[in-house]
């Protein structure tokens, strides 16, 4: 695995629905500042697949695909649709996620719920300009510039709204974390609507840690980045000295 020899975990970035990759600019550059092998991967439908279908195959092998380009094992972190994904990906494939990282992802994705945020999508589509100008509005009056320009910088993902909530709302998140054995944070903002479960999520996973991020509402990432480096640095040194301790030789060199 890339960085084993230096004790570096790869860390493995999954973006929210109608963003990007572009999204984490922030967090591949610290994490690569920090000697970490990182990846941010556009799921389909986003950034780079622009128009390409969101199936729940499409959006698995995207996150697979990712997987294997970091060497097979990864730190996984997912926000919003990425966590919901990123959840159903190391329950699927335990043995190559080292840990879950699951952001402004704790609310079940079924029931009215669901289906009143597809209605939503689906009148805010039939505006003429796909309501790309309200979304651009919202995103630059809810998060601060450097994050605004981030969430858009991949273009906005207008038509994969409607076929990704409904791939989205076959998946059983508490199942697939009670499936997945290794540890498990759930992070989210205090003003996140979508931590309205986090309890039940918690409670699902078997080595589970809910941090809640002071001043941050569902974007966290974006919302309060420097906030998140510190969490996201936090656990990516608890998964290396759990690493280290299981396999000293594997993970760390010996002038380390």
């Amino acid at each position: 695995m890339p960085g084993a020899a230096d004790g570096r975990v790869p860390v493995l970035l999954v973006h929210g629905i109608r963003s990007s990759a572009g999204m984490w600019r922030h967090q591949r550059e610290q994490l690569a500042l920090a000697g970490h092998p990182v990846l941010a991967i556009d799921l389909p439908g986003h950034g780079t697949r622009l128009g390409e279908e969101f199936t729940a195959a499409r959006a698995l092998a995207a996150i697979d695909a990712g997987v294997r380009a970091l060497g097979g094992r990864v730190l996984l972190v997912g926000l919003s649709l990425g966590g919901y994904w990123a959840i159903a990906y190391a329950a699927r494939h335990p043995d190559r996620v080292l840990a879950l990282v699951a952001a402004g992802s704790a609310a079940e994705p079924n029931g009215p719920g669901l289906a009143g945020y597809r209605l939503l999508a689906r009148l805010i589509h039939r505006l003429p300009d796909r309501g790309l100008a309200l979304h651009t509005f919202l995103v630059r009056r809810m998060l601060p510039p450097a994050g605004a320009a981030d969430a858009l910088a991949g273009g906005v993902a207008l038509e994969v709204m409607d076929a990704g909530l409904l791939a989205t709302g076959t998946l059983t998140p508490l199942a697939d974390l009670r499936a997945y054995p290794g540890r498990v944070w759930l992070v989210n903002g205090v003003w996140d609507q979508f931590r309205v479960h986090q309890q039940r999520f918690l409670s699902a996973a078997r080595h589970g840690t809910l941090v809640t991020v002071p001043g941050a509402g569902h974007l966290v990432s974006l919302h309060r980045p420097h906030a998140f480096d510190r969490i996201l640095g936090r656990i990516i040194s608890e998964v290396e000295a759990e690493l280290h301790r299981d396999h000293p030789d594997s993970v760390t060199s010996p002038g380390r």
